[in-house]
């Protein structure tokens, strides 16, 4: 296996997020880049990474069968977009299960981090970077904060259980990958979308929304956006290459954590800038977001899979260790 792989391999990365440059731009592409360039410096050459932003490569919804079947190497992609294929992938954009950074972080070391890294490890799939973002809600009209304030309007949640959440509070959902949220609120499509702090910043919602909720004070929505890599193409890599992949995409996670939070607070003045009334998730308001969650969402999801009920037990109880 060693002779095959005396030659540099060049390995690709593709996520949907607009492109840039290590030093400027979305973080999550500028991750991707700075995880490129030290894995290179690293083997000596020995892996090349080709980095395919904004959907270049192929669509978001198909990255992940293609990372299981090794026909992609590398992907940094929101988990929850495998759901109709993986029901467990779900547990990444749970309404109201994750509420801060360090809750979300602290999962790679607990027990409900360790049973979804076994299971997607058992779907082909190796996580490279816990990453996880706060979200906030871009509407057309009235600031959107508390469940009852999304009755009668199209909006766009991110995930399953985001999705029944939005449908309990009153909502008509809509779903789209975040790639495909800028074009919705420009022709009236959706009325708000729900979606991570960077991508209200990087697909550039300001310019179609009236108002921002944003999630300094706390959000419901916590996405689990981790960058992978395909099993088929992790294993065939030699023991010093794989080192050199888990010690980069485990360094890089401080950065992820810094740069999410620094969006958090960026949107507001983004959407300040451009008129748009901004809100704060509150506490008050995370408690009714969370009443509402618990009573389907969370139910729902545990009665899916076995797989999903352990991940679920095994949530609620580092809620409970906080």
């Amino acid at each position: 296996m060693q002779s095959a792989w005396a030659q540099p391999a060049n390995l690709k990365i593709s996520h949907q997020f607009p492109g840039g440059s290590i030093a400027e731009g979305d973080f999550r592409d500028r991750l991707c880049r700075m995880f490129a360039a030290d894995v290179e410096r690293r083997t000596r050459g020995g892996l090349k990474f080709s980095i395919y932003p904004g959907a270049s490569l192929m669509a978001p919804n198909a990255q992940f069968a293609a990372l299981r079947n090794g026909g992609l190497d590398m992907a940094l992609v929101p988990l929850s977009y495998a759901g109709a294929e993986a029901p467990e992938a779900n547990i990444g954009l749970m309404p109201g299960l994750v509420t801060s950074y360090e809750q979300g972080h602290a999962w790679k070391d607990a027990p409900v981090g360790r049973e979804l890294t076994r299971i997607l490890h058992e779907q082909g799939l190796v996580v490279v970077s816990w990453i996880w973002q706060a979200g906030g809600v871009a509407s057309r009209g009235k600031p959107i904060l508390h469940p009852e304030d999304v009755a009668g309007l199209k909006v766009r949640g991110g995930s399953r259980e985001m999705d029944r959440l939005l449908l309990d509070a009153g909502a008509t959902v809509v779903n789209m990958p975040s790639n495909e949220i800028q074009a919705a609120m420009r022709s009236g499509a959706l009325d708000a979308a729900l979606t991570s702090s960077t991508s209200l910043i990087s697909f550039r919602l300001h310019e179609s929304s009236r108002a921002l909720t944003t999630a300094r004070g706390g959000a419901y929505w916590f996405m689990f956006e981790p960058l992978m890599m395909s099993r088929t193409v992790f294993e065939r890599l030699s023991k010093p290459q794989q080192a050199a992949v888990m010690a980069v995409g485990a360094e890089l996670e401080g950065f992820a954590r810094k740069a999410a939070r620094a969006d958090d607070a960026a949107v507001a003045a983004v959407y300040a800038k451009s008129g748009a009334q901004i809100v704060d998730m509150n506490a008050e308001a995370l408690r009714k977001w969370q009443a509402v969650a618990r009573t389907n969402a969370w139910r729902e999801f545990g009665e899916r899979s076995a797989g999903c009920a352990k991940l679920l037990e095994l949530a609620e109880q580092s809620i409970a260790m906080i």
